[in-house]
């Protein structure tokens, strides 16, 4: 067997759940045969046994046959050792099935995440993304996984079936019309159970994003006196999706019940049949014997037919979740034909807003979401019409594009891991890495670590208060060293004294490169080499920090009421 996760995922077929599942079990086909071989002998070999036990009793009590006897007993011996082996390779192999869809869903949607980027959160919720990498993974592989049992269930059962009629044409008849009625019955509790699973899933994935935002936004909720409020809110939504699991558990539990109802009645059924052939000497005692060990051994065959189609529905929900997630398209594209650009200036036709090459351009609104609307355009993460050197955004390869130029604001996040490979992700040194910090204002950050660069960054990094946070931020951004660098408010959280050593230090650091600030802070508007300011999204003026100032009353206001507060 191959080690897992294998290295390409390779291409996923999205038109359906089943399509999905189907190809996953293509992707695994010679364990997958394998399993299902290894699960047929096993059951297969079971399903021998109490045939062999009734030829070995004829011969041993009926006939007296002393050779028989052993001849039979050695067989028996021989379906047990089988028995033993494939039960073995078969649990060895379908375990396989499991893990590979399991971690091969996993990479696929990790793939898919990092290729629909910032489209993601706009389309699907935390929680859905949460409950795809938490249950739905499993219930794939489970899905994978009963494929085996399921196979050798219903080959031992027809196995059995044939053997009956051989014996008794009216018990093997009992088998060949008995099994399909009880698949109807259980079959006809999956339609429902579907259903409600859906709707389970759909409202834990809402619930688990209701359950983030409340953590996420805890303090500010109660600075504003609506942690009740919202609290009310979870606990409602809480107790719906209770009710709604609910009904899930009536479903699965008249499912569960079915499991032992429908294999109970069959056995009794069987016995009595056989018990009644057996006085009217139509069979014999061995015949007889075996009859009651294969009334005894299709509960077990039986439950697992019933349990596979429990799986594989469970598995198609699951499967039609994560597909829903594949089939998303990224907002933006590479075109068909990209062409390329030199270094040049950066135009927003939209906002007026014209970006110099080389130099530290500052973005001053009177509303703080019209800079953050210039930045996504300019990054290419809101549709626009923005040039670089006369070339639209739009016509650039956009791989390259992110290379070119990096968007950095508030919304980033620090990920789990080593410090050092936080800030340094494509390992360009512990020069450029030490430069940042100091241009950030982040060096007294890393010295109070116990390991310094190598410590543990714990998820989206925590430990850190938010000031820490956001000059981590920065300087990760500045060791990136793009050729161009869009930064939104990257000083609002830090106090006055660290903001006026990073806005010195900020134009010597990016010395040479393209650098645009978004903020109103006068500290870091007046290290600009210009400062455009913009009302109604578009740019009213343009100059100096202390220019504009003297000129724009409007200005004046916008960029001292950063001060007041």
């Amino acid at each position: 067997m191959r080690p897992l996760p294998v290295g390409d995922p390779g291409d996923p077929d999205v038109r359906s759940a089943t399509r999905y599942l189907l190809w996953l079990a293509a992707r695994t086909w010679p364990s997958l045969l394998a399993a299902m071989g290894f699960a047929t002998l096993w059951l297969v070999s079971q399903a021998l046994i109490p045939a062999t036990v009734g030829r070995a009793i004829d011969a041993g009590l009926s006939a007296r046959d002393r050779d028989g006897l052993l001849r039979w007993g050695a067989v028996l011996f021989g379906l047990g050792l089988v028995t033993g082996v494939s039960g073995v390779l078969r649990h060895r192999m379908a375990a396989f099935n499991y893990l590979s869809a399991i971690y091969r869903t996993v990479q696929l949607t990790v793939q898919q995440a990092n290729r629909i980027g910032a489209t993601l959160p706009k389309r699907l919720s935390t929680g859905e993304v949460v409950s795809i990498g938490t249950s739905d993974i499993n219930h794939i592989g489970g899905a994978l996984d009963i494929t085996a049992r399921g196979t050798g269930s219903l080959v031992a059962v027809v196995t059995v079936a044939v053997i009956l009629l051989t014996t008794s044409v009216p018990l093997g008849l009992v088998v060949v019309v008995g099994v399909p009625v009880m698949m109807l019955i259980a079959g006809a509790l999956i339609k429902p159970l579907q259903r409600r699973q859906q709707v389970y899933r759909d409202q834990e994935g809402k619930l688990t994003t209701r359950a983030g935002d409340l953590v996420a936004g805890l303090r500010v909720l109660r600075g504003v006196g609506g942690e009740a409020t919202f609290a009310g809110r979870y606990r409602a939504e809480s107790q719906d999706l209770r009710s709604a699991g609910v009904r899930v558990a009536r479903i699965e539990s008249l499912l569960a019940a079915s499991e032992i109802l429908l294999p109970g009645m069959f056995l009794v059924l069987v016995t009595w049949l056989g018990a009644r052939f057996a006085l009217r000497g139509e069979i014999t005692a061995g015949e007889l014997v075996a009859l009651y060990g294969y009334a005894a051994f299709l509960v077990s065959p039986l439950r697992q037919l019933t349990e596979a189609i429990d799986r594989l529905t469970r598995g198609h929900v699951a499967a039609r979740r994560v597909v829903r997630m594949f089939t998303l398209v990224p907002e933006f594209t590479s075109p068909a034909a990209p062409v390329t650009a030199p270094r040049g200036p950066l135009v927003d036709a939209e906002s007026g807003l014209t970006v110099q090459p080389g130099r530290l351009t500052a973005i001053a609104a009177r509303e703080p979401g019209d800079a953050a609307a210039i930045a996504d355009r300019l990054g290419r993460f809101a549709d626009g019409r923005v040039t670089l050197s006369g070339v639209p955004l739009a016509d650039l390869d956009l791989a390259d594009l992110r290379r070119r130029i990096l968007l950095a604001d508030n919304d980033a996040r620090l990920f789990a891991g080593p410090l050092r490979a936080e800030l340094d992700p494509a390992g360009k040194g512990d020069r450029p890495v030490a430069d940042a910090l100091d241009a950030a204002s982040a060096v007294d950050v890393v010295d109070a670590l116990p390991d310094g660069l190598d410590a543990l960054v714990a998820e989206r990094g925590r430990e850190f208060s938010g000031g820490q946070q956001q000059r981590l931020r920065l300087a990760r951004a500045l060791v990136a060293d793009p050729e161009t660098l869009v930064l939104v408010e990257p000083t609002s959280a830090v106090d006055a004294h660290t903001e006026a050593r990073i806005a010195a230090r900020l134009g010597a650091a990016r010395a040479g490169r393209t650098t645009v600030v978004c903020t109103t802070s006068p500290l870091v508007l007046d290290q600009a080499d210009e400062v455009n300011f913009v009302a109604d999204g578009r740019v009213v003026a343009a100059g100096t920090h202390r220019d504009l100032l003297r000129r724009r009353p409007d200005y004046a206001a916008a960029v001292t009421r950063e001060e007041d507060q």
